[in-house]
């Protein structure tokens, strides 16, 4: 099995054809944004966990900045995609319902084509473009608009949707917490760019496979700019490790997962090393969303904040966030000023030399010089958005919630009035509501919420539609 990982990169090296000389470090920076699925805030070593072992993002932390209040603009998976790609609130694209919350497998609606992605926005700037991984912003099978080369990417391997959305029939696997999976259950399809190379994915493969696809991608690159958005399919349930790794995390199968995606970053980071790009290279690493808790152990945690995915609790959507890159990240950093994965879309144009779209309302702000250490975050508020209903806003230190619903099993919203009200500084984990002695900073959040409505034009949701007919071959 130990040879598997070079046959798996040759085989990639082969197909992009990589060169062996070096990008200069004077050029615009390349931009690689690793996304977990389902990561929980407390899941990694560097924030807390006690028997996850993550070495190298442990060690990416201390050479860069962790932040400890970074946020996803949504609670589950295909909005906060959107708006990490475009800079926006899903409630501005359509990417978004009360209902349905994401793309199924049958979904007909996707990332409408007049959204801008920061995949767009560097390739006009001359940046190689590639996706990675799970991309869950349209069925290309469906609709071909919804393909990521509709979006700016050159390139596309990896799963259309989330891991659990194509169950063969009799499959067992539907219990809670369910840990012991058969990848014989599945049917997800693998692709490389238009094509279906495996189906159903042999999901154990996975992370090891999107690894190897990423260096390759990377080694092509390695003479112009490049931008690598790798969005992983883990650790999303069903849970699925390689031999390698299955079996070794004190935390189980769910720790063993968590593992291999770190052995994944260490790897590409190798890489740029290896290859002289670390001096010119931002990396991100984050989480879409927060932890599947209702699953129990193959769940992940959100350490010492409330709630989990689905919610609009701190733990629904305060995620990992961690930046690296020597000459634009000082190191060692930890920041605790609050930042979202919107801010990625203004912050990496502007870095490659791109220009912020004018023609519509952008969410995400400039990180550049909080990054340097040169001067503080320029994120004044955060709004929490389930679906389409705005459930609560964070304005400085301050959160109110004006409705709460647990991520899964709590039927209906329950409405607050007056709003609670949290300390995010002293109170991260929302158990001391303070809203009765503090009037003036509820009335201040109000007046944000309202001058944001205002700004928001109402745009039909792409989360909708659906199809029973057999899908057309891609």
């Amino acid at each position: 099995m130990a040879c598997l990982p070079i046959l798996y990169l040759s085989i990639a090296c082969a197909l992009f054809g990589a060169e062996p000389s070096t990008q200069s470090a004077k050029g615009p920076p390349n931009i690689i944004i690793l996304l977990a699925d389902d990561l929980g805030y407390g899941d990694l070593g560097c924030y807390g966990h006690p028997t996850i072992r993550t070495p190298n993002l442990d060690r990416m932390a201390r050479e860069g900045a962790r932040f400890t209040e970074f946020y996803s603009a949504a609670e589950v998976c295909t909005p906060s995609r959107a708006a990490l790609l475009t800079g926006r609130y899903p409630i501005r694209s359509g990417m978004c319902h009360n209902r349905f919350r994401v793309l199924r497998n049958n979904a007909t609606g996707g990332l409408p084509q007049s959204e801008i992605t920061l995949a767009e926005t560097l390739k006009k700037q001359g940046y190689s473009t590639a996706c990675i991984g799970k991309w869950h912003l349209g069925v290309f099978s469906i609709n071909p608009d919804h393909h990521p080369e509709r979006h700016g990417f050159d390139h596309f391997f990896g799963l259309p949707h989330s891991n659990d959305m194509d169950p063969k029939p009799g499959n067992p696997a539907g219990a809670p917490g369910k840990l012991e999976q058969d990848p014989a259950w599945w049917n997800s399809p693998l692709y490389r760019n238009r094509e279906v190379v495996e189906r159903p994915a042999d999901q154990t493969t996975l992370t090891r496979r999107y690894t190897e696809e990423s260096i390759a991608f990377i080694q092509k690159n390695k003479n112009k700019p490049f931008l690598l958005y790798l969005p992983h399919t883990f650790p999303h349930i069903p849970l699925f490790a390689s031999k390698d790794f299955r079996g070794k995390s004190p935390r189980g199968l769910y720790g063993d997962v968590v593992e291999e995606l770190d052995h994944s970053v260490g790897r590409i980071l190798q890489t740029l090393r290896d290859l002289g790009l670390d001096q010119n290279t931002l990396v991100v690493f984050s989480s879409d969303n927060g932890p599947w808790t209702s699953h129990n152990l193959a769940g992940g945690s959100a350490g010492l904040l409330r709630g989990g995915k689905g919610s609009t609790w701190e733990g629904g959507m305060r995620v990992p966030g961690i930046l690296w890159g020597p000459g634009i990240v000082r190191a060692n950093q930890v920041i605790t000023e609050p930042a979202s994965l919107m801010d990625l879309f203004t912050t990496c144009t502007l870095l490659g030399g791109g220009e912020v779209p004018k023609d519509r309302e952008i969410d995400g702000v400039d990180l550049r010089s909080l990054l340097k250490g040169e001067g503080a975050s320029p994120r004044g508020d955060m709004l929490y958005y389930r679906g389409q209903q705005l459930f609560a806003a964070r304005v400085g230190d301050f959160k109110a919630h004006f409705l709460t619903q647990a991520g899964y099993g709590e039927p209906k919203p329950v409405a607050h009035d007056p709003p609670l009200l949290f300390n995010m500084k002293v109170d991260p984990s929302e158990s001391t509501n303070v809203a009765q002695a503090h009037p003036d900073i509820l009335a201040k959040i109000q007046a944000v919420v309202e001058r944001h409505r205002a700004g928001v034009k109402p745009v039909e949701s792409q989360l909708t539609g659906q199809v029973t007919a057999p899908k057309p071959k891609p």
